[in-house]
């Protein structure tokens, strides 16, 4: 991806989220508000979607295997792999719900798994390891995106459906599956 369309698309969720969280929501939280930019942002790349690997490499695609990796890891990669579950499992709530049906029918390993309930707490158990890089999101914002985890999926979705609202205004006609 080039940089400009980077940070195009970044403006846009950036745009985006301030738009929904704080005008139609009422959520005044600008770090919750950029975290979730950020996401989208990052899974717009599939491989950001399914970044947590087993040993052998395998991509994890589901949260019970995510959460056996995380599991037998110690440290920042602990809170790397619970911070993704949160990501994961908001993203899917958030912007795709119709999707949890299938990546939690009978046959997958999700069957059993609640997504908003075990994002709630893969961000708070990453909130309580301390971070050693700058980088890494902080602890305060990962604790609240614990406790705000169903109005930031809400959020989400408002997102999801504002930007196919603008879709559908920017090509009228056009049939948006």
């Amino acid at each position: 991806m080039k940089a400009t369309s980077s940070s195009t698309l970044n403006r846009y969720f950036a745009g985006m989220a301030e738009y929904v969280f704080q005008s139609q929501l009422g959520v005044a939280d600008p770090p919750i508000v950029d975290y979730v930019s950020q996401l989208l942002l990052r899974f717009v790349r599939s491989e950001s979607i399914h970044k947590v690997r087993s040993l052998t490499g395998k991509p994890l695609t589901e949260v019970a295997e995510m959460l056996v990796e995380a599991n037998a890891r110690v440290g920042t990669a602990r809170r790397s792999v619970h911070r993704h579950i949160g990501d994961f499992t908001l993203f899917w709530a958030g912007v795709y719900p119709e999707s949890l049906r299938e990546m939690q029918s009978p046959t997958k390993k999700d069957h059993f798994i609640d997504y908003c309930s075990q994002g709630k707490r893969a961000y708070l158990i990453a909130s309580r390891i301390e971070a050693e890089e700058e980088n890494e999101a902080p602890a305060p914002i990962l604790e609240r995106l614990s406790q705000q985890f169903e109005l930031c999926a809400y959020g989400l979705r408002e997102m999801r459906r504002e930007w196919e609202r603008r879709d559908e205004e920017e090509m009228p006609g056009l049939l948006i599956d």
